[in-house]
């Protein structure tokens, strides 16, 4: 056998013992790769919509620790979208919808508000987020 032939016959070699590897060593699908994937899916998605001087719906009321997804929409000029006892601002433009995760970990009443000065009622522009157990 002379040079060349070994040459690719080796190179032949290590392309098919390649694929075997890299097809036996995908990594497994883990419990907790599961549970995030249906922890998402699982997430209520609540739809905001923010225009002047109001939020629709005004009143959300969640269960304690389950997840949802705000998605908010401005039906016509930047606001924003605070909710100070959770940490959770974000700003709300009519171009696109802003979508905020969020798992409440505790139970009360809590005003959620506009912090943008969108005019003069801006003032009364809140909600209220109820949380029970």
């Amino acid at each position: 056998m002379n040079t060349t032939t070994r040459v690719v016959l080796t190179a032949v070699l290590l392309v098919g013992l390649s694929s075997i590897l890299v097809f036996y060593n995908k990594p497994a699908i883990s419990a907790g790769m599961v549970k995030q994937a249906t922890s998402q899916s699982e997430e209520k998605v609540i739809r905001i919509k923010a225009k002047k001087f109001e939020f629709s719906p005004s009143t959300i009321t969640l269960k304690k620790g389950e997840p949802v997804v705000f998605e908010l929409t401005s039906e016509d000029r930047l606001h924003g979208f605070t909710l100070k006892e959770f940490g959770i601002r974000t700003e709300v433009t009519p171009s696109a919808p802003t979508q905020l995760r969020f798992t409440p970990d505790k139970t009360g009443e809590f005003t959620f508000a506009c912090d943008v000065v969108c005019g003069g009622g801006h003032a009364d522009m809140n909600g209220k987020l109820v949380v029970t157990e």
